[in-house]
């Protein structure tokens, strides 16, 4: 209980950035913010990040209310301090994931269907539904070797089972899928803000 409890205070506490974009992008809105001295990208992340910690915290004082009257007391403050530095790792993984899927209308207008997909795949891969301990052993490895498990199974599992070897296997998938979706956001960005220019948008 504990484990889905923080699974879904991640889950409800990120930014659905792609939406936002997508928006942008339909109503033309897009080409204004794109001509201020800031970093587009960065904007948005800056913007979500207030959200997210306030969503976070909310999420854990409700939830963590609930569930410690179901089944009793949560793990010691180490599940709680390691947790927390994953789940802001977590975030930034989800945000690229976003921010990609977000860029992707500046080519399709709508990204709607790239959305449902990604949060399908958070769903059931990414742990959320249930923990992916309780996945076929084939199954299970396909998942953790996907970049969706450590958005929401990595930092929740962490919580219910604290040790810094486990954090330290969480933060290196993390940092690796990080560096990866990072690198295509910021190729695909500057691709897609040239794309915008050639049209007139």
């Amino acid at each position: 209980m504990w484990y889905l409890m923080m699974a879904e205070a991640v889950m409800l506490s990120k930014r659905d950035l792609s939406d936002t974009i997508s928006e942008q992008v339909k109503d033309g809105s897009v080409a204004y913010l794109l001509n201020k001295p800031f970093n587009f990208i960065l904007y948005h992340f800056a913007a979500g990040l207030g959200d997210s910690v306030l969503a976070f915290g909310g999420n854990l004082l409700i939830g963590g209310a609930v569930v410690w009257l179901m089944v009793g007391p949560p793990p010691g403050i180490a599940g709680w301090v390691l947790a927390t530095v994953a789940v802001v790792i977590a975030w930034l993984l989800d945000f690229c994931f976003s921010a990609l899927i977000g860029l992707s209308a500046f080519v399709t207008e709508d990204a709607s269907a790239f959305r449902f997909i990604y949060q399908k795949f958070l769903l059931v891969l990414g742990g959320l539904l249930i923990p992916l301990d309780f996945f076929p052993a084939w199954l299970q490895q396909i998942s953790l070797n996907l970049p969706f498990a450590w958005i929401i199974f990595g930092p929740a599992r962490l919580f219910v089972d604290p040790s810094l070897a486990r954090l330290g296997a969480v933060l290196l998938r993390q940092g690796i899928w990080l560096a990866l979706v990072g690198g295509i956001v910021w190729i695909f960005y500057r691709w897609a803000v040239a794309r915008l220019v050639i049209n007139g948008g």
